[in-house]
């Protein structure tokens, strides 16, 4: 999170939306989001409604919920997911600035 918070307009300039999921329920959520300034969009689900959409997964020797990166299109269509093995297994900024740059040339795939 702290990279996205850190890199957040290199998203903006490509006009790319930056929302984030958390398992938590709403006031934890919000806390923790007000105290880490987060300048983007946050949506606590605690009851995994989006997380299951997006078929992240959850294992419990691993605590809790794996990181998921997923790149919806304007229409609604995923272009791009990522599922990680652990939790420090997410994707560098530069590597998701590619492909938005690569989907937005016309480029990549429609995964």
């Amino acid at each position: 999170m702290a990279q996205l918070r850190r890199d957040i307009r290199k998203f903006t300039d490509r006009e790319t939306e930056v929302i984030a999921v958390g398992p938590e329920n709403a006031p934890q959520f919000k806390t923790w989001w007000d105290e880490h300034e987060m300048p983007f969009i946050g949506i606590p689900d605690p009851d995994h409604i989006i997380a299951d959409r997006y078929g992240q997964q959850s294992k419990l020797i691993k605590m809790g919920r794996l990181p998921a990166s997923v790149l919806v299109d304007k229409y609604g269509r995923i272009r791009y997911s990522r599922f990680g093995d652990s939790m420090a297994d997410i994707p560098e900024t530069e590597e998701m600035l590619a492909i938005i740059d690569a989907l937005n040339k016309g480029t990549a795939g429609q995964g």
